[in-house]
């Protein structure tokens, strides 16, 4: 079972990066990059989906109010903020995020929340 993934980063050079990481990670089904949180929310809305990668700092919505309205679906998916700025992981904390990164990341780090992300959900890939 694949795990399925939506990427939000509104910096055009890290959402090819994510991207490029998580399409070279086995068991990762990529169902959609966004540039702004709104689409991705629409998106995540109509569609199943298991994991999403987020940028904190995003113009209109944050990533952690992207976060805090996605975890008040029935189903809502794991989210993982990624900043430049250590000072947001205390938000994630206070919204209960699955994960935080912070930038820049590297393959390494997204691999090691996607394994915990398959060890806390009991997934096999």
């Amino acid at each position: 079972m694949n795990i399925r993934v939506v990427v939000v980063d509104n910096s055009e050079e890290l959402l090819i990066k994510l991207t490029r990481i998580l399409k070279e990670i086995d068991g990762i089904e990529l169902c959609g990059s966004f540039n702004d949180a709104i689409t991705a929310m629409q998106y995540v809305r109509g569609n199943p989906v298991d994991m999403v990668f987020s940028d904190v700092v995003m113009p209109d919505i944050s990533g952690i109010t992207l976060a805090a309205k996605l975890y008040e679906l029935p189903d809502p998916p794991e989210v993982v903020l990624l900043s430049g700025i250590p000072g947001f992981s205390l938000e994630a904390w206070k919204i209960r995020a699955f994960g935080f990164i912070i930038k820049p990341y590297t393959k390494t780090q997204i691999i090691k929340m996607i394994d915990q992300y398959k060890m806390n959900k009991r997934v096999v890939v």
